[in-house]
């Protein structure tokens, strides 16, 4: 896979990767918890874990491939981490790449 094609990939993924997490945290949870539906966070929380796992995978390739420092891919996990904290790091990643990403 070439290098454009990739990052654009990991850029999808991030974006796929941090919505899940805000619907999973600010609309299936509070489902669960204050209406006492739990089925929401069963699938919101299945794709949000695919989604987590991809991202991952896909930081780890993008990484290797840019060469990336140690420092960065930090970020870049720890970003996933947090409720916005993909679209921060994208948004880092289309100030250095431009219109690579899209």
């Amino acid at each position: 896979m070439d290098q454009n094609k990739l990052l654009s990939t990991f850029r999808k993924i991030s974006i796929a990767e941090g919505i899940s997490f805000l619907l999973l945290v600010f609309i299936a949870m509070p489902f669960k918890y204050v209406l006492d539906i739990p089925e929401l966070v069963k699938y919101v929380g299945w794709l949000h874990g695919f989604l987590f796992i991809l991202y991952g995978v896909y930081l780890l390739l993008v990484t290797l491939k840019f060469k990336w420092p140690l420092e960065r891919f930090i970020i870049g996990f720890f970003s996933s981490l947090l409720p916005f904290g993909p679209f921060l790091f994208e948004r880092t990643l289309k100030k250095e790449y431009g219109q690579i990403i899209f």
